[in-house]
C-alpha cells in the first residue's frame, strides 16, 4: 500500500514534475482544479492592468505545488508561499526555485497567525490554500493515513474546520476589496465555510466542484 509517488520519488501537478519526499503531502488531482481557479483570477488581474502584477499568497503551501504553478502559469504574478512544517517548507523552496527561480518567496510561519504577512494586509489580490481540513477520524484510505504527514491532514475539531475557518479570517485581512479567496475543503464542509466567509466580511461565497462533481472548494470575494 505504498503510494507510487513515494516509490518513484516523483509527483505531477498541472504539468510540473515535483520531487515526492517523506514528510510532505502528496499532491492530488482535485487540487489542480483549485489552483486553476486561482490562476484564472490572477490572469484576469493581469489583463485588467494590475499595477506591478497581481499579488498571490498561497497559505499552507506544503510541497509548493500551487505556488509554483501560479508563478509558472502567470509570469507577471508576485507569489508568496507560507508553510509551517520544516520538511514541507524545504520542499517548497526547492520546488519553487526549480520551476520559477527567484519568483516565489517562501515564508516559514503559521499561516493563520495575524502576524504572518501582516504588512500585506489589505493589499493581496488572490489568496489560495489547500489547508489541513480532514475531520477527526475521517481518513478514507490506508495510504493517506500511513504516508501523508498528520500536520497536513487534520483541520482540527471533530468537523476539521478549526484551521480552515481561521484561514478564512486571515484571508479576509490579507485581501483588498474585490480580492479572491480559493480554499480546498472536504466535501461536507461547503456550507460551513460559505457561512464563515460571509461572517467575516466577504460579500460573495460559493462552492466549486472537483473533477468527480463533489463539493471541493470555497470561492469567496472580499
Amino acid at each position: 500500500r505504498e503510494p507510487l509517488q513515494r516509490i518513484t520519488g516523483r509527483m505531477f501537478f498541472r504539468g510540473l514534475e515535483l520531487e515526492c519526499r517523506p514528510g510532505v503531502f502528496i499532491v492530488r488531482p482535485e487540487t489542480e482544479v483549485v489552483a486553476g481557479v486561482a490562476i484564472e483570477a490572477a490572469r484576469a488581474r493581469v489583463a485588467g492592468g494590475a499595477a506591478g502584477g497581481p499579488l498571490v499568497v498561497d497559505l499552507c503551501t506544503g510541497s509548493g505545488a500551487i505556488a509554483a504553478a501560479v508563478a509558472a502559469e502567470v509570469p507577471a504574478a508576485r507569489v508568496i508561499a507560507v508553510e509551517l512544517a520544516d520538511e514541507a517548507c524545504a520542499a517548497a523552496v526547492d520546488t519553487c526555485e526549480w520551476h520559477a527561480p527567484g519568483r516565489v518567496r517562501v515564508v516559514q510561519a503559521d499561516a493563520a497567525a495575524p502576524s504572518t504577512l501582516a504588512g500585506l494586509d489589505g493589499s493581496v489580490d488572490v489568496v489560495v490554500t489547500n489547508p489541513p481540513y480532514v475531520p477527526a477520524g475521517a481518513l478514507e484510505d490506508v495510504e493517506t493515513a500511513s504516508y501523508d504527514p498528520r500536520l497536513a491532514l487534520f483541520g482540527g475539531g471533530e468537523d476539521g474546520l478549526d484551521l480552515p475557518v481561521a484561514l478564512v479570517r486571515r484571508a479576509a485581512a490579507l485581501l483588498h476589496d474585490d480580492g479572491l479567496l480559493v480554499m480546498e475543503h472536504d466535501a461536507g464542509q461547503g456550507r460551513a465555510l460559505r457561512e464563515a466567509a460571509l461572517a467575516v466580511g466577504f460579500r460573495e461565497a460559493s462552492t466549486g466542484q472537483d473533477l468527480t462533481g463533489r463539493d471541493r472548494f470555497l470561492r469567496a470575494v472580499r
